[in-house]
């Protein structure tokens, strides 16, 4: 009844309002818009009827068409980036120093004993191939060259290519005298690594342009299948110690020493330290910028017991990155030679970057689906753990076991000839595959937050010729308890790192186009070309709710029209007379006339040729029906 009685009110406003048809309700809307344009329309003579309807078609389909493209550029999601200049004391950077050479090759000789052999006979063959018939049958381990050997290519007919074995067939027991004339000069050869599956159905090369590159990446190939199988542990005892490495350090005017560093086994360079890495103590601030308030350190790197092989450059690799973060010293880090002191003026950038829309970026990871490998260091999110942690979790899926550069989750094994023979043909397809390398960047998402360190290099030798003597003295007497010089220059590095100063730059993303900027230039467009407002719009929204209201009546009253026709349909004979329905209602014994009558005869029988006229039906009011649309107030709609 209350739906009944709220529809009948929305009724009778209608039809004090717009109306029951649609040309009744466009003309009360022009009428009391307060747009200029449709009063004008119906205010008008028939000419200037048809100008201000035209004017006002085209100013519409104007502002629609600006409104549209104030809304695609602001779902565009642009950005502004703001530079601002600060200034206030800042935390010292953390500092992560590594030797170029991971091990020292006292302790890792014994592991390496057949891969170094191996690699003596195969620059014995590239050097001085006619000299090496009387090693050619000397007793080598041809299990790991077996794997992956490096072979030659000869290309002097390019349409029919030869690939040529460095040893040819001696390392399978045979014996072939023309395996030295089998090497061809470097000009028309270039060297490459074979990779094969396991059942060697399937070999890929990997080119190299200088046979010093193939020899360098063959060699660090082959001896990761050997750390790989080795624990951890062992591997960080075979590496350079702190108290070895770190001889001297001051910070600004505190003395420091080994204990104040942080280890962690970065497998490319071995054992690395961090110092004011902050995981279990506040972060160290500078007091002031310049180099006596900076970290000073002198190393030692042992350069006579680098691997040959393994390590072709000698220096310390050092990185600056922020506290609880990992440091990924390998691709952000720099070299400092040794025999010199590097001085490294630090200036600070800070980056804030806005999230979504504006931004793929990430604040903490969380939402990133990529297992985080560099979890168990307890760091901050970067999207270098998060590429790395996804191509180890490419290469367990694919290749069944996980490299050894990178951390492996528990339950796997890190990859190694003896358990998976193919791994290293599996590695090199996905490393060179750029499939994979674009899911992990679509995967991974930047930081939204960073600080990077901009970094002023100079260098100048260190110690000079003058003061060489006493300070390679004192420096072999409080590592060694020696009087005797036991240090070199070519094993000594002196690193000074500082703040230049204290400004430090803010980059940061804003909204280019924000929600005031686009409700002001809507606004604009629509008072500039029609002269409305925001009430316009209402006006507008409140005849889009009438037109379907309207539209909802009509289809009611389709519907209740087809009803009733189905209703009359259903009667076979005309409907009863006003006597007759008085006679049923007052006799109860009375039965209207139910006999068929023939065709024949007419509507009635023979003997009664016309019908008795009956009684005309009261006029009472009461009998009359009154439709719906007369209603003329709302008491009458709440009386029904």
């Amino acid at each position: 009844m209350h739906v009944k009685k709220y529809l009948l009110r929305g009724l009778h406003r209608l039809q004090r309002g717009p109306g029951y048809t649609y040309k009744e309700l466009l003309v009360w809307y022009c009428d009391n818009t307060n747009t200029h344009g449709p009063k004008r329309i119906i205010c008008e003579g028939p000419k200037k009827k048809a100008m201000w309807f035209l004017l006002t078609l085209l100013f519409a389909a104007l502002v629609c068409w600006q409104w549209g493209i104030f809304i695609r550029t602001y779902l565009s999601w642009e950005v502004s980036v703001s530079l601002s200049v600060g200034f206030k004391t800042m935390d010292f950077p953390a500092v992560t120093i590594c030797n170029a050479s991971p091990f020292k090759y006292s302790k890792i000789k014994h592991l390496l004993k057949d891969l170094d052999e191996l690699m003596e006979a195969v620059l014995e063959r590239i050097l001085a191939p006619e000299l090496s018939h009387a090693n050619a049958t000397r007793n080598l381990n041809f299990s790991i060259w077996n794997h992956t050997p490096l072979v030659l290519i000869d290309e002097r007919n390019p349409h029919h290519p030869m690939v040529l074995d460095l040893f040819g067939d001696n390392h399978n027991g045979l014996t072939s005298s023309s395996a030295s004339e089998k090497i061809c000069n470097a000009h028309g050869c270039k060297m490459a690594m074979r990779l094969c599956s396991l059942n060697r159905t399937q070999c890929t090369f990997r080119n190299f342009t200088s046979a010093t590159q193939a020899l360098t990446e063959w060699y660090i190939l082959q001896a990761t299948n050997i750390f790989a199988q080795v624990p951890q542990q062992e591997l960080v005892e075979m590496s350079y110690p702190g108290e070895q490495m770190i001889l001297a350090c001051l910070f600004g005017a505190e003395p420091c020493n080994y204990r104040n560093f942080t280890s962690i086994f970065y497998p490319h360079y071995g054992n690395c330290y961090i110092f004011n890495w902050g995981m279990t103590e506040k972060a160290l601030p500078s007091a002031n910028p310049g180099t006596e308030f900076g970290l000073k350190l002198i190393l030692d790197i042992g350069q006579e017991d680098y691997v040959p092989f393994l390590a072709s450059t000698a220096g310390v690799r050092l990185m600056l990155h922020e506290q609880r973060s990992y440091p990924f010293i390998r691709d952000e880090g720099i070299y400092a030679m040794s025999g010199t002191e590097t001085s490294i003026g630090v200036l600070v950038d800070k980056l804030q970057r806005m999230g979504e829309p504006y931004s793929p970026c990430t604040v903490n990871g969380s939402e990133v689906p990529v297992q985080n490998f560099y979890s168990d260091y307890n760091t901050t999110y970067s999207i270098q753990a998060c590429l790395r942690s996804c191509f180890q979790d490419h290469m367990i899926r694919n290749c069944n076991c996980g490299h050894y550069l990178y951390p492996l989750p528990r339950g796997e094994k890190y990859c190694n000839n003896r358990d998976f023979p193919d791994w290293a043909h599996c590695y090199s397809d996905l490393q060179m595959s750029v499939a994979q390398r674009e899911t992990c960047i679509g995967m991974c998402k930047e930081s939204c937050n960073d600080t990077q360190y901009k970094m002023t290099i100079s260098m100048a030798d260190w110690p000079s010729e003058a003061s060489e003597d006493w300070i390679f003295h004192v420096l072999s007497q409080e590592r060694d308890q020696s009087t005797n010089i036991t240090l070199s220059r070519k094993g000594i590095v002196k690193l000074n790192i500082y703040f230049q100063e204290f400004n430090y730059r803010t980059i940061e993303e804003s909204a280019a186009n924000n929600i005031v900027w686009l409700l002001s230039n809507l606004g604009g467009q629509f008072g500039f070309w029609m002269g409305g407002s925001v009430l316009c719009l209402i006006e507008f929204g409140e005849i889009i709710i009438d037109f379907v209201w309207i539209t909802i009546i009509k289809l009611v009253a389709l519907a209740k029209s087809l009803r009733q026709r189905r209703a009359q349909a259903s009667y076979a004979g005309p409907p009863p007379t006003v006597a007759e329905l008085v006679e049923a209602h007052t006799n109860f014994g009375f039965q209207p006339d139910t006999a068929p009558r023939s065709p024949n005869t007419g509507p009635y029988p023979s003997e009664q040729a016309l019908p008795i006229p009956g009684t005309p039906p009261p006029n009472y009011d009461s009998l009359r029906l009154q439709p719906l649309d007369v209603i003329e107030s709302d008491s009458e709609g709440d009386a029904i």
